[in-house]
């Protein structure tokens, strides 16, 4: 046969299914065109060029990463769908003369246009689309975008070969199977269903099991050290559970459902729930893709905006002022006039001299070390990995340094101690001990203390010991030989009412003034730091920002997968139920009460993953909510408020595609292609 024949066999066999090529080309491109762009930002030397340009793009190589391994998973997915259908076709060619190696030569030519077409308009609508999103980088992290539209070469290759591999490796796959397969058995593969599965109940109690384990778990644990470690814990739990409950209580539910005589035997409800009985197994499974997706695009679309819009309260609470200096000493002794002193009246110097006087002052002297709290007792020789959940980070600052900063006048004899900790379940039995010294009587618990940007940044919680005498309070970790482990600081913080930039000037002049005692301390100073809002104000931006554009990204591929997936679903069931729903016209059924049945049957499954997922959503909301504590955020209202918006756009969103989705279906059962439901 001529080349030209197999050319014109496999455009005829794109254009006469082309209502399951479009799209899945369309798909293709919105792929490609995704991975051009995170490419494309990844390597802009403008975008590395801006202040937090580097994080940005140390996020989208990891969104690269992540879109291409999808991709390559969900184009294989969503292929099988079309495959499935054509295999048919593939039979009858078999029948009629054709060889296995002239419907591989078909095949070829199909893979290759579709290549060819996704390529194209996918680089195409990359390059077009890669300027508005540069102009969106550049908006997040506060910059000014040109208007020169430029191509990456090198993103053009690299994005060339991932989708030339991903294709070609999806047409050896289809070879196997055509190869693998007798023709009656491709002559007959779209009628070959799936048997009437029994409702496996074992299955269904484990899925509720593993679904009440998850959700115990998300709203149990307090602690955002222990939600770290179990988040992806819970994940996988869900995931698993999700798939069991869909393909295994979906059958049960259907079962039921022709029990009940009332409902199934009604013209709307008879047709849909049988057919749904017949292939629930492969329905479940794709009910359950569309839950998970649905699940990650709302936890991810609605974490990712709400760190960004509360950015400026995560700010905040790490850099509780404006400038925050911090001296670490080697001996407790160094707390005491020398270098502090020198250093308070340089920055005060430094203050008056562009005539700013230094407001809401911070200054205190602290001790801290790490330790294991359990029952009154702080204990510091255990391994710390063995108990993650109770470890803490203790502060002891001398009560005159507590009333300065309080406004109070507590007094405390040799053995007493005001507690505060940042730990809302904090509780002691009257007395508390380090290691091996001595009991400690608790005044008092204080209702309060500053914000302090180091207990902010740490993921575990603080406990404050106010102490009478700060000597006597060390010496007991000193004795228990962790006394290299203790940090003696001294913390110097306010604000200033300038702009950010001479806040930036006068945290220079700081800097510099610290490099000086550096050289004179003789490595008694430890460690110094000197930050600013001003200053960090852009990485912060930067971070969040790149986060919601990955988030952004990565909720629209998803989207892109669940509107496919629900799309593939409905026209292969339609094709399926075709043949059923004629069977019925003959006997009586109007196309009125085909439009009623096949309502019946989408409502009945097709918002089940929409509910379902919003209540995965509901149960993750209290780990969400800590794991955003992590990065500084408890603005818990903005969380909420957020998360209920993403999830009711995106509810309408689903909505329209089910209005979509169910529209094909009808047309394809019914035989009227554009008749509105």
């Amino acid at each position: 046969m001529k080349q030209g024949f197999y050319r014109r066999l496999a455009w005829t066999g794109i254009r006469s299914n082309r209502r399951l090529y479009l799209p899945y080309l369309l798909t293709c491109a919105g792929m490609v065109m995704m991975t051009y762009i995170v490419t494309f930002l990844s390597a802009s030397e403008a975008v590395r060029a801006m202040r937090g340009g580097d994080v940005m793009q140390g996020c989208l190589n990891l969104g690269s990463f992540v879109i291409t391994f999808f991709a390559l998973i969900f184009l294989f997915y969503t292929h099988s769908f079309l495959i499935r259908r054509r295999k048919k076709e593939f039979g009858l060619y078999n029948i009629l003369g054709m060889g296995k190696r002239h419907i591989a030569v078909v095949l070829l030519w199909e893979s290759g246009i579709t290549a060819v077409l996704s390529l194209a308009g996918g680089l195409l609508a990359g390059i077009v689309f890669s300027k508005l999103a540069e102009m969106c980088v550049f908006y997040l992290l506060g910059g000014t975008a040109g208007y020169t539209l430029w191509i990456s070469p090198g993103s053009l290759e690299r994005t060339l070969i991932i989708f030339l591999v991903i294709f070609g490796l999806i047409l050896l796959d289809t070879l196997r199977q055509i190869r693998l397969t007798n023709p009656i058995t491709l002559l007959r593969s779209e009628n070959a269903g799936e048997k009437p599965p029994k409702a496996n109940w074992f299955l269904a109690v484990l899925g509720l099991l593993l679904l009440g384990g998850a959700y115990w778990i998300a709203v149990s644990i307090q602690d955002p050290v222990q939600t770290l470690l179990l988040f992806f814990v819970a994940v996988l739990m869900v995931i698993a559970a999700t798939y069991l409950l869909f393909v295994s209580a979906s059958v049960a539910f259907c079962r039921a459902l022709q029990k009940n005589q009332r409902y199934y035997y009604r013209t709307n409800h008879f047709v849909s729930v049988s057919s749904m009985v017949f292939r629930m197994k492969r329905n479940g499974a794709g009910l359950a893709s569309i839950c998970i997706l649905c699940t990650m695009v709302l936890v991810m679309i609605s974490t990712t905006v709400c760190l960004y819009a509360g950015a400026e309260d995560s700010l905040r609470t790490r850099y509780p002022r404006n400038l925050d200096l911090t001296l670490t000493m080697e001996q407790l002794s160094d707390l005491e006039g020398g270098w502090v002193d020198e250093m308070r009246t340089a920055a005060h110097d430094i203050c008056a001299g562009a005539g700013l006087e230094p407001e809401r002052v911070l200054d205190y002297r602290a001790a801290l070390f790490a330790g294991v709290v359990q029952d009154g007792q702080i204990q510091l020789d255990l391994n710390f990995a063995q108990y993650a959940s109770e470890v803490w980070q203790i502060f002891l600052i001398p009560i005159e340094d507590y009333n300065t900063l309080m406004g109070t006048q507590e007094t405390l004899a040799e053995n007493e101690v005001i507690l505060y900790s940042t730990h809302e379940n904090f509780s002691t039995s009257g007395t508390i001990q380090v290691e091996n010294g001595p009991e400690l009587r608790v005044k008092k618990m204080a209702p309060s203390f500053v914000s302090n940007g180091t207990a902010a940044m740490q993921i575990i919680p603080t406990l404050y010991l106010f102490v009478p005498d700060l000597e006597a309070a060390v010496q007991p970790v000193i004795d228990a030989g962790q006394g290299e482990w203790i940090d003696y600081t001294w913390n110097y913080a306010f604000d200033l009412s300038c702009p950010d930039p001479q806040q930036i000037a006068i945290q220079d002049q700081i800097w510099e003034k610290l490099e000086e005692l550096r050289e004179q301390s003789q490595e008694t100073l430890v460690m110094i730091s000197c930050d600013s809002v001003a200053a960090e104000r852009e990485g912060f931006y930067s971070l969040y920002g790149s986060l919601l554009f990955l988030g952004v990204l990565l909720g629209v591929v998803f989207v892109f997968a669940a509107v496919l997936i629900i799309y593939y679903k409905q026209i292969s069931e339609g094709y399926e139920d075709q043949s059923r729903f004629a069977i019925m016209q003959k006997v009586g059924m109007t196309k009125r009460e085909i439009r009623k049945s096949i309502n019946s049957q989408i409502l009945t499954v097709f918002f089940l993953p929409l509910i379902l997922a919003g209540v995965h959503l509901a149960f993750a909301f209290p780990m969400l909510q800590k794991l955003l504590m992590l990065f500084g955020l408890t603005n818990v209202t903005l969380l909420v408020i957020i998360t209920l918006a993403c999830y009711l756009v995106f509810a309408v969103c689903y909505l329209l595609i089910y209005r979509v989705t169910s529209r094909a279906y009808y047309g394809i059962v019914s035989g009227v292609r554009d008749e509105a439901l």
